[in-house]
């Protein structure tokens, strides 16, 4: 029996998470930093408006604990797109079933095209991504895929659907390291209403998933809540106390929390919640200060210069290079990505920017003692190592 999140998720109702939030002291946000361990009760401290005027030092202890456990290496990875056909009608999302656009689906000759063109920017950790549509994109079509990439990348990752655990044990069987897995967001209210169509709508069922991709054997586990949808120090919350769930039944799996803003996209969805930049330095600190192992994820959906000051507060990972399109790299397709990019730099521009302020960006490492190295791995010469 897979343990359940859902029964921690309902021992903190929303009510109750939003009075201790609001209620708070900025005399007891202070003492939090003044703690060496930190409990989940701390992260709600650190989250709470009157905390705002605590950033200064949340952004030093938080800069502390990210160089104590990740000194100044920063890792690379870039989505490869294979399809874009779903049948979610999710409010805020470019693939909406409901949006008229041209749709595109890789065979893997065409994939494998993409990840070469990857590769040869440098890039050697992909984020495999597909819609929400079984038939076409199936678990045996994704696995098929990881597989015939697998031997050009240093990790393959996969950002798909929620699957079984019996599904996930099929793509870790076929060369995928770990999911990505968003709950976009964990208020199950407004969830229903931002997904009134597909299978994306069982909202426990998605829950659920990072829990079942762990017991069959995926090495590492990114969530995140996308910030936008709700009042966004709930769901950071709700995403700090999932991660920490997490990684305390399945110590072994790597665990990360992406910080991902709502941006423009062919959905037009207009009910954001607002969340400013000094928001996202107030999340990135807070989830450093809580879990300072955690891997934090930084994407292209912020600014390069957003990006470059969140940097030092705790972000371990960032994205490059990046297209959320499908068949763009190799492929000359010309469909409308997932939602517009922000940070547009190319994978030779980030890490020069990132090198002129201390940072090493690590595009290779193979040091992964649970796969065998691939044999580009092996034939390499200067392969770079964090």
């Amino acid at each position: 029996m897979i343990p359940a999140f859902l029964p921690t998720l309902a021992s903190w109702p929303r009510e109750r998470v939003l009075e201790r939030l609001h209620g708070a002291r900025a005399d007891e946000a202070r003492r939090c930093l003044g703690k060496g361990h930190l409990h989940i009760e701390d992260m709600l401290l650190l989250l709470s408006p009157v905390a705002t005027e605590l950033l200064e030092d949340m952004a030093r202890r938080a800069h502390g604990e990210h160089l104590r456990h990740f000194g100044r290496a920063v890792n690379f990875f870039t989505p490869l797109y294979i399809s874009d056909h779903c049948t979610n009608q999710c409010s805020y999302c470019g693939f909406n079933a409901r949006n008229r656009q041209e749709r595109h689906h890789l065979s893997v000759e065409e994939i494998v095209r993409e990840a070469e063109a990857i590769a040869q920017s440098g890039l050697s950790h992909v984020l495999l991504l597909t819609g929400d549509a079984r038939r076409l994109a199936s678990p045996g079509y994704i696995a098929e895929a990881a597989g015939a990439v697998r031997c050009l990348m240093a990790s393959v990752h996969a950002e798909v659907y929620a699957m079984t655990r019996e599904e996930y044990a099929l793509l870790f069987a076929h060369g995928v390291d770990g999911i990505t897995l968003f709950q976009e967001s964990y208020n199950r209210e407004l969830y229903a209403r931002l997904h009134p169509a597909g299978p994306k709508r069982d909202f426990v069922f998605r829950l659920e998933a990072p829990g079942r991709a762990a017991a069959a054997g995926m090495r590492s586990l990114g969530i995140g809540a996308l910030l936008g949808l709700d009042e966004w120090r709930c769901d950071a919350f709700y995403t700090a106390l999932h991660a920490h769930w997490l990684q305390s039944l399945w110590p072994s799996v790597e665990c990360s929390v992406s910080v991902p803003r709502l941006r423009p996209s062919g959905a037009q969805f207009t009910d954001i919640r607002p969340v400013a930049d000094r928001d996202m330095a107030q999340y990135i600190s807070a989830l450093r200060c809580f879990m300072p192992r955690l891997g934090i994820t930084l994407s292209t959906r912020e600014s390069a210069e957003l990006r470059d000051n969140l940097l030092p507060l705790g972000v371990s990972r960032m994205s490059a290079g990046v297209s959320t399109a499908v068949g763009t790299r190799a492929g000359g397709h010309a469909g409308d990505g997932q939602f517009r990019i922000a940070d547009t730099r190319s994978v030779r521009e980030l890490s020069d920017d990132l090198a002129r302020m201390g940072y090493q960006a690590v595009l290779k490492d193979w040091e992964d003692p649970g796969l065998p190295l691939p044999q580009a791995a092996q034939e390499a010469g200067n392969v770079q190592r964090a």
